[in-house]
């Protein structure tokens, strides 16, 4: 019997395998190399650049440039958006920027549903487990220590669930699930009570997703004393950031020139920013426990970075410069785990420590640009062998 195939999930692609998550390739025969960039743009802020950004700012002591490197290098204490608040979210983005075009490579290959929603579930389970090892799941005996949920574990279950809601419904299902995931989780937030605390209440202490994780779990498997940033309950919002990826994706896939693309990207954009400011007196922006305003603000930040690389790499043809965060961008659940496991710092002071006893204020800024050094000719290294951890 011939299986039937939704035409959305089914049509044509143009992808390339990649390490790690498929990366799309242009309608002609040009990679998307854009993708690869932004993603290694994402992560170098996590390996080592904001740490660098920082330690420059202080060494010159400029307030303009201190309140750049706070934007650009720290999260905020609760209410309020940085550039740093969107580093996870974008890298869940991009994930569902990339997951029609790996569908669709997978389906041209002769794989059928089934076979992409046991690709779905085992992913899920693989990111999951890998979040629980970070969260040092191998220390025994006992979990009371171990942090349940983590970054590897919302990643695996926010795109995990957000491909099988791409896979099962079609456009305007897509959309619905979307809109509805962030009205219920605003609903649930505004209306399901809190022990001795009033009705909508979003204080760090107060807020329905954070007393739910102190309920669920032990003190010692929460990242915060109130509750996760990366909680079970905040999770249900992260779903539709990985869909706003999705939804980019499938415009990137779609017929449109190169310009329409970006014009779209960018109207996008700054829809979603505009949503989400105005969403934000009745549910503030706020990322640890990402609600459902700053999922717009994020979502809108994430699609014109993906506009401005998109433009600036596939479309212009600018790309020597972006080789530097391809290399990262091709590895990065490598270094996010690496940088647990492997002493980085300790293996650049193996090199440069001997220089920096003489080089005064600078040092802190050499050592951050070595550690930063050592990390990409780490990755470098595993580019060039071709060896990636494939997830």
């Amino acid at each position: 019997m011939s299986q039937t195939v939704d035409p959305q999930i089914a049509a044509p692609p143009a992808v390339e395998a990649a390490p790690e998550q498929s990366t799309p390739r242009s309608a002609g025969t040009g990679r998307l190399e854009s993708v690869d960039a932004l993603r290694g743009f994402n992560m170098f802020w996590i390996i080592g650049g904001a740490d660098l950004f920082a330690a420059i700012a202080k060494a010159v002591n400029v307030g303009w440039l201190n309140a750049i490197s706070d934007n650009l290098t720290e999260h905020v204490e609760w209410v309020g958006f940085h550039f740093h608040d969107m580093i996870f979210p974008l890298f869940l983005f991009i994930i569902g920027v990339t997951t029609p075009f790996a569908f669709a490579r997978r389906l041209e290959k002769g794989a059928t549903r089934a076979d992409l929603v046991r690709h779905v579930l085992k992913r899920t389970l693989v990111l999951f487990a890998l979040g629980l090892v970070y969260g040092g799941v191998l220390k025994l005996p006992g979990f009371e220590n171990v942090r349940i949920m983590g970054v590897l574990q919302r990643l695996g279950l926010a795109s995990g669930c957000a491909a099988l809601i791409y896979l099962f419904c079609n456009r305007r299902g897509q959309i619905i699930a979307a809109v509805s995931l962030l009205l219920a989780y605003w609903a649930a937030m505004c209306w399901l009570p809190v022990p001795g605390v009033p009705l909508g209440t979003f204080t760090e202490e107060g807020n329905f997703a954070n007393y739910l994780d102190r309920v669920i779990f032990f003190p010692g498997q929460i990242y915060k004393p109130y509750g996760d940033p990366e909680g079970v309950f905040s999770t249900i919002p992260a779903i539709v950031t990985a869909l706003l990826g999705i939804f980019a994706g499938l415009w990137l896939r779609s017929p449109k020139t190169p310009k329409e693309k970006v014009r779209g990207l960018v109207i996008a954009g700054l829809l979603g920013i505009a949503a989400g400011y105005a969403w934000s007196p009745w549910f503030p922006v706020i990322k640890k426990i990402w609600t459902s305003s700053y999922v717009l603000v994020a979502g809108g930040w994430s699609a014109l970075l993906l506009a401005l690389f998109y433009w600036i790499i596939d479309v212009r043809g600018w790309k020597r410069w972006a080789y530097f965060f391809a290399v990262i961008g091709l590895n990065p659940i490598t270094i996010y785990l690496g940088q647990k496991f492997i002493d980085f710092g300790k293996i650049a002071n193996f090199f440069v420590g001997g220089v920096l006893q003489f080089t005064g204020v600078l040092t802190p800024i050499l050592l951050a640009a070595a550690v930063l050094a050592v990390k990409w000719l780490f990755l470098r290294f595993l580019y060039k062998q071709r060896i990636y951890l494939r997830v």
